[in-house]
Order: C-alpha cells, then structure tokens, then sequence
C-alpha cells in the first residue's frame, strides 16, 4: 500500500526512477531544455530545483552532495559555474513547463521544460514590457500637427493667388487711364466741330 506517499513513482522502482532522473537532469542542465512527458517534467522539477539551490553555495561540501545526486562531473561543474551565477538572484522557480500537446503513439500529454533564466525570446518580451511608454494627450494634439500641413498649403496657394489678383488689379488700373484719354480725345474734336459748325451759322448770317 502507497499510504502517504505523494510523489509520482512513474512506474518505475527506486533505483530505475533515481537513475532516470538524474539523466534528465544532467540533460537539463547541459542542454537548457528537454522534451519530455508533463509527469516526467513535474518530478524532474522536484528533483532539480534543490540541487540548483545547493549550488549557490560554491563550497566542496555542495559540490560532493549535488554529484551524489547527478553522477556527472561536467553535468556538476556546468551547474556550479554558469547556471549558479546566472540564478543567483533568483529565490526559487528556476524552471518553467510549457505544454505542447498530446503525443501521437500513446497520447502523452508532453511538454517543455526549461531553466527560466536561459529563455532569451521571454526576457527581451518582458524588458520591452518593462519600457516606460510615452503619454499621450487626450486633446487631438496629433490631429492638430496632422492638419498643420494642410493648412501651411492653403496659406501657400492664398500667398500665391494674391499676386495675380494684385497683377490683374494693375492692369485694369492700367486700362483705366487709357479710357480717359480716349474721353478726352474725343472731348476736343467735338468742341471743333461744334465751332465749325457756329463758324458756318455766322457766315451764312452775314450772306
């Protein structure tokens, strides 16, 4: 009987599940990530997450402890140069379980598992969201710079056409005066017909 027995036994005896965990946590820690069942990866995090904790303390004990457990000394010293001191200010949760599916053969809910700290897409997503964003103003104040343009170009083309109407304004001035001398033109012939005509009168008085 399992009484009080929490952890997933995955099938396997003490020995078999011991050695298949430390081969998928020397995986883990070479590679970053592993493909494996969701059971598989919840009993890997159990495992691996002490171990990670140990080694922030570089000390030989540590070292002798985490190798009991893992049996790989380039798997111990990977841990303890590299992924320690990326973690070091991390309190906890060092890896994440990111669900993929079902398998195909005997529909396996399978997953990711991988250390948070290494995951380059998720950090740059979350330094982005971290950005400070600009305030905007609930006035339209961009609809007012998007509508300056507009209004420069009607102020263009009225400085443009005032020029023409300046220039029609002088022609017609221009014209004005010639019509004038016109009037005056005619003004003198008619006063010397009407002097031949009262020259003619006196004339044919005299006869």
């Amino acid at each position: 009987m399992r009484h009080n027995k929490k952890f997933n036994h995955l099938g396997r005896k003490s020995a078999h599940r011991k050695a298949m965990l430390a081969n998928m946590a020397n995986s883990l820690i070479e590679h970053k990530r592993i493909t494996t069942t969701v059971a598989k990866a919840k009993a890997l995090r159990m495992y691996v997450e002490p171990l990670i904790t140990k080694a922030k303390d570089d000390t030989t004990h540590s070292r002798r402890v985490v190798f009991s457990y893992l049996q790989n000394k380039e798997a111990v010293s990977e841990l303890f140069r590299d992924v320690a001191a990326k973690v070091a200010d991390r309190p906890g949760g060092y890896t994440r379980i990111l669900k993929t599916g079902n398998r195909i053969g005997d529909n396996a809910e399978m997953c990711i598992i991988e250390l948070v700290d290494y995951n380059e897409a998720m950090l740059a997503a979350k330094e982005e969201a971290a950005k400070p964003k600009s305030r905007r103003s609930r006035r339209g104040g961009a609809k007012k710079s998007s509508d300056a343009p507009v209004a420069e170009t009607k102020v263009a083309k009225t400085k443009e056409e005032a020029p023409k109407a300046a220039v029609v304004e002088e022609t017609k001035v221009e014209e004005a005066p010639a019509a004038e001398t016109e009037v005056k033109a005619e003004e003198p012939k008619a006063e010397a017909e009407s002097t031949e005509e009262a020259a003619d009168e006196e004339e044919k008085k005299e006869e």
